[in-house]
């Protein structure tokens, strides 16, 4: 073997040659490439040894051109003569220089120096660039290691390496395909790097490639451990399979490897997830008998699954036993109980477990804070959400975007609007910045309030600040038009939507159409259907409902009809409130007693009617003078829990005066005074058209001056 000393006086022969002091000449040999071939010279690698050697490579290196055999006949010298520093300082000087195009074998050596001189990110570097080069097998990358493997006297732990590196950047596929690669060409993976690659192939969920790689790394008789049976009872857990984890730890048992706190955390999490509750306590016996005391992320897993089947005060009594045999609850448990009180809306116990968080020494975290805020925000005790938010920043903890929206949430909610906006300048002035769902918290307040300009102003700030509104966005503003009867601004603000490239969904194209329907302007509710259908945006019951609902206003119930048998053919089940616009429609037009039939085929269908459907169908069974079906009707409505309304009295007693019948009409009005249903202005009106048809000017003016007495305005035909 030739030591670095016998390099060193080849290269001084050399280092006088005119190859040298000429190293640019011009090439004759016709071959396709740079003129400036030296390189491609068996002297050349001597000329860079001695170079490096004496300590200034560079103007060599610089003025001609590097050929991947070059690079490895220098490398494969230096490993040979045992001067890995002389090596490594070659490579050090290639990889400066990003015009070297190399080989899949000049960089397999340049992995091989690096990991050779203990400079593993080097090695990771460029494992990384070959990974990456277009065109490159796995095959060719695995030949390429090994071949170079042991001209340059490398380490085995070096193929563990490339495994490493192709899991960390997440190909996790070309890692399986290398594994193979490796292990047809007889060479041997650590347990280790196999362990990696298992567990990146069960993070991202590619259990089955997962099982394929550990069939072969168990059937080569590697030395598995105990990382490796963690990691397949995880993939078993991810996959539910529980009973075959049970199975897969009595195989790996016998092949002496056992299980160890980890593995019963993982099951406990699993069954517990389950809701197999009681036989996650029994595997908190079972490590206990094996000698393995339980930690807090076993109790943990049991805790939250206790609290999430609805069994809080099993939780709250193991709570206390896990003190008791001197295990410390940490924030994780606390929050578990946190979690629970604040979505079920319940302060007391939410504020009490607080308190003796507090009490153990445990410090709560953001998300501690941010399930009371939320709370609090949510009951609209916006005092306490403050307070909360004061000594969170006490604990040193900053409110995050999510957290100050909260907030803001609580104080738009009972409209605050100035408040929500202080708290969203003192967000600006922390260097929190607000998203999309802070601005549409606060302009969905805005809309709510009426103030309309206001939330234009903050949607062009919004804009300003570089943030893009959503599709929620856009219908915030167009429900705030159209509730304000400004459905021009709507219909403008939707062509704005479309331009921006934000789809409207459902919601947005039902708040359209309910408003043009609304204006009476059908034509072009129908002209928006169709886009909606054209947008691949389906109609659901509220959108079949409005329209159904102005064809019956409008007397079209042929069109009506139609659209309820498509909604029917598309299973959707009509509710109380389409029921009404069909047999409101038949009122209308004159046809009380089809509406009559339509409310018996309600109840068979399984629906309830209300109020308003008895109301509907009561006046138009007065319109068309049949009083004695419409007492008959309300006696019906009160029998099945529904209590007659002033709008059904009115309705009565504009029958009975109609028809003369002030007596029965006295009756009416006694019976709902009976009933402490006070008289309005349409009662006052109704009957004293009564009495001056019946030209009893007495009675009406004295219903008159009683109607003035109780505040009504009077009534222009008296």
């Amino acid at each position: 073997m030739a030591t670095p000393r016998a390099i060193g006086r080849c290269a001084t022969r050399l280092f006088s040659s005119s190859v040298f002091q000429n190293p640019i000449p011009r090439s004759n040999s016709g071959r396709d490439g740079p003129a400036d071939l030296p390189s491609s010279s068996s002297a050349f690698p001597d000329q860079i040894l001695l170079a490096l050697e004496h300590g200034n490579p560079n103007p060599l290196l610089d003025s001609s051109v590097l050929y991947p055999t070059t690079v490895l006949d220098v490398l494969y010298r230096c490993t040979k003569a045992g001067n890995l520093a002389l090596g490594q300082k070659f490579v050090d000087l290639v990889m400066r220089k990003p015009k070297v195009k190399h080989s899949s074998e000049s960089l397999s050596a340049m992995v091989h120096v690096c990991f050779l001189n203990r400079r593993v990110s080097d090695a990771q570097v460029l494992l990384l660039r070959m990974i990456r080069r277009r065109g490159a097998s796995r095959s060719e990358i695995v030949g390429a290691m090994a071949s170079t493997y042991k001209n340059c006297s490398s380490s085995p732990p070096v193929f563990d390496l490339l495994i490493r590196t192709y899991v960390q950047a997440r190909k996790l596929r070309e890692a399986s395909e290398a594994f193979r690669v490796l292990k047809k060409s007889g060479i041997s993976i650590s347990i280790n790097a196999c362990n990696g690659l298992l567990a990146g192939l069960v993070r991202s969920g590619w259990v089955d490639m997962a099982w394929g790689i550990y069939g072969e790394v168990a059937g080569v008789g590697s030395d598995l451990n105990v990382y490796t049976l963690n990691i397949m009872v995880n993939a078993l857990c991810k996959d539910r399979k529980l009973g075959q984890a049970e199975s897969f730890l009595s195989e790996m048992e016998q092949r002496g490897i056992f299980p160890d706190m980890v593995t019963y955390n993982t099951l406990i999490d699993a069954h517990c997830r389950e809701g197999l509750l009681d036989e996650a306590m029994d595997l908190l016996s079972l490590m206990s008998k094996k000698g393995l005391w339980p930690n807090i992320v076993a109790y943990n897993a049991i805790l939250n699954g206790l609290c999430k089947n609805q069994r809080s005060h099993r939780a709250k009594a193991l709570l206390n036993e896990i003190l008791a045999v001197g295990v410390l609850p940490n924030t994780s448990s606390y929050n578990i109980f946190l979690s629970l009180y604040c979505r079920s809306g319940n302060t007391g116990e939410a504020t009490e477990i607080y308190n003796e968080m507090l009490s153990r020494g445990v410090v709560p975290d953001l998300l501690s804070f941010s399930s009371l805020i939320s709370l609090f925000s949510k009951k609209g005790d916006l005092s306490q959400a403050l307070a909360y938010l004061r000594e969170m920043k006490s604990f040193g903890l900053i409110p995050d975007t999510f957290i100050y929206t909260i907030i803001i949430g609580g104080f738009c909610k009972v409209n605050l609007i100035s408040e929500a906006l202080k708290i969203r300048d003192e967000m600006l002035a922390q260097g929190c910045t607000p998203d999309v769902v802070t601005y549409n918290t606060i302009l969905n307040g805005m809309c709510k309030e009426r103030r309309l300009a206001d939330a234009e102003m903050l949607f062009n700030e919004m804009v300003e600040r570089g943030m893009t509104p959503d599709y929620y966005t856009f219908t915030i503003l167009i429900n705030g038009y159209y509730k304000d009867g400004l459905m021009g601004k709507a219909l403008q603000t939707f062509e704005m939507m479309i331009e921006r490239n934000q789809k409207p969904d459902v919601v947005t194209y039902n708040t359209l159409i309910d408003g043009l329907c609304k204006a009476g302007d059908i034509d072009r509710a129908d002209k928006l259907w169709s886009d909606m259908i054209n947008q691949k945006v389906f109609p659901n019951l509220i959108t079949y409902s409005t329209v159904i609902d102005e064809y019956c206003s409008k007397g079209h119930m042929d069109k009506a009809f139609n659209l309820w048998d498509e909604m029917i053919a598309k299973g959707i089940r009509p509710n109380v409130v389409t029921y009404n616009s069909i047999i409101k429609g038949f009122c209308r037009s004159g046809n009380a007693w089809k509406a009559t039939d339509f409310l018996k085929n309600m109840i068979e269908d399984g629906i309830a009617p209300d109020r308003v459907t008895y109301n509907t169908l009561i006046h138009g069974l007065v319109k068309e003078e049949k009083i004695s079906e419409a007492f008959a009707l309300v006696d019906k409505m009160d029998k099945q829990g529904i209590s007659p309304d002033i709008v059904t009295y009115n309705v009565l007693l504009t029958g009975l005066c109609t028809e003369g019948r002030m007596d029965e009409a006295d009756r009416i009005i006694t019976r709902m005074v009976d009933k402490g249903i006070g008289l309005d202005r349409s009662t006052y009106a109704t009957l004293i058209n009564g009495y001056v048809a019946q030209d009893n000017l007495q009675k009406a003016l004295h219903l008159h001056n009683e109607m003035l007495q109780r505040g009504f305005l009077p009534v222009d035909k008296f």
